[in-house]
């Protein structure tokens, strides 16, 4: 029979799990997670937080990320090269084949300046957006940025750092109490 056949119109309740102590918990026992004060860090990609106190498995991230850009770098490289040689076996003539190392070239010096730019100060989106195409073709230069970054700090720490502990100092700012009232205090003199 159902609720309504039986006129009770009662919910069932879940069943309360037990805890270590044998007691069994029901949600107003739980503490409802509490909202961090001040400012968040901003997460970095790989990373999480991590980067703010160099705790958890920093270190190991930093290892791995830096081994993983390397090796995307060589699987670039020999994609590129690859189709380097498939330019030569269709014979297309000198100019194109210079062209493209050419054009892969300067390219790729554009996006190493401009990653590793972008790991001191914030880019400028539309500006970002514009050297999409580039930044694209100029991939391995990307890499090979993410790539020596990693070997000092996770990319873009330095300025996460900036700007968390600045907001953090203007944080604090705002939420310190001042003492006394300023309109009641004797000129000094």
């Amino acid at each position: 029979m159902s609720d309504k056949q039986t006129g009770t119109g009662a919910k069932p309740q879940p069943a309360k799990a037990p805890t270590a102590s044998g007691a069994s918990t029901t949600p107003s026992a739980t503490k409802a997670p509490t909202t961090p004060k001040g400012p968040l860090p901003e997460p970095i990609r790989f990373f999480g937080t991590t980067w703010l106190n160099h705790d958890g498995d920093y270190t190991v991230r930093r290892v791995t990320v830096s081994l993983g850009s390397l090796a995307a770098v060589a699987a670039s490289c020999l994609v590129l090269r690859l189709a380097y040689e498939g330019l030569q076996l269709a014979a297309v003539g000198g100019f194109v084949s210079i062209t493209v190392v050419v054009m892969f070239a300067v390219c790729s010096a554009l996006a190493f300046g401009h990653t590793w730019g972008s790991f001191s100060r914030r880019p400028d989106p539309d500006r970002q957006s514009t050297l999409r195409g580039l930044l694209t073709i100029g991939f391995i230069g990307s890499l090979v940025a993410y790539f020596l970054r990693s070997l000092k700090e996770a990319p873009g720490e330095s300025l996460h750092r900036r700007t968390y502990e600045a907001d953090l100092a203007q944080y604090t700012r705002r939420t310190t109490k001042r003492t006394g009232n300023p309109a009641k205090r004797r000129p000094r003199g």
